[in-house]
């Protein structure tokens, strides 16, 4: 696997450049800002960018933004956004479309090795990986204007671990009930949400942005 890593902690940038090379990827290049971020996608089309919120030129949300325009005229490149806080404008507007190949990360998951190498891989496979947090935090400011009044607590949570990334397998271990009990519920989620028959894992997708991106009706 192909990666650009766009951090501007040296020390940082050099953690996260040696976990992904000790576990068989190939990091190509590393940037600390965000105008050499969208250069170098330019120059190496890597398979992932794992990409830092906060950046020059303003230390704000340069990272986000160029993630943002990475997705725009690159979509074929997977952004894995690692980040303290989750920023809601833009995190919002980066799930709110297509998001295969896609992830937002705290940095405090860097921590967990595996579950790291784990999303690295699954957002370069052209999967999702979506931080509990970052999910709990989006969700918070949409309660008061729920468009998924209709979903029982139980979908709701089975929602929840979706926007995690969880199969339906995990999920079943996590709430301690079999699989086939989690098929319901999805199936479920996916008729009350009025989800059209489609590729199942991109239906996946759209239920969980559908929660997070409530906030933005008007």
């Amino acid at each position: 696997m192909r990666i650009l890593i766009a951090e501007d902690s040296v020390l940082l940038r050099a953690g996260i450049t040696r976990l992904l090379v000790d576990a068989g990827m190939d990091v190509i290049a590393s940037v600390g800002d965000a105008i050499g971020l969208v250069e170098a996608v330019e120059r190496h089309l890597p398979q992932l960018a794992v990409v830092d919120v906060r950046m020059p030129p303003t230390n704000t949300d340069d990272g986000l933004r160029a993630a943002l325009e990475i997705r725009s005229r690159w979509p074929e490149v997977g952004i894995l956004v690692l980040s303290q806080y989750v920023e809601e404008r833009y995190a919002t507007e980066l799930l709110a479309h297509d998001t295969v190949g896609l992830g937002y990360l705290l940095k405090d998951r860097v921590a967990d090795v595996g579950d790291f190498i784990a999303a690295v891989r699954r957002v370069g496979e052209g999967g999702t990986a979506l931080d509990p947090e970052v999910v709990a935090q989006l969700l918070a400011r949409s309660r008061q204007r729920d468009p998924l009044a209709a979903l029982s607590p139980r979908e709701r949570e089975v929602l929840a671990h979706m926007a995690e990334g969880l199969s339906n397998s995990a999920i079943a271990a996590s709430l301690v009930v079999n699989d086939g009990t989690v098929e319901k519920h999805v199936t479920n989620i996916f008729t009350k949400l009025d989800l059209p028959p489609a590729d199942r894992n991109h239906r996946r997708v759209l239920a969980v942005l559908r929660w997070l991106s409530a906030e933005e009706a008007p």
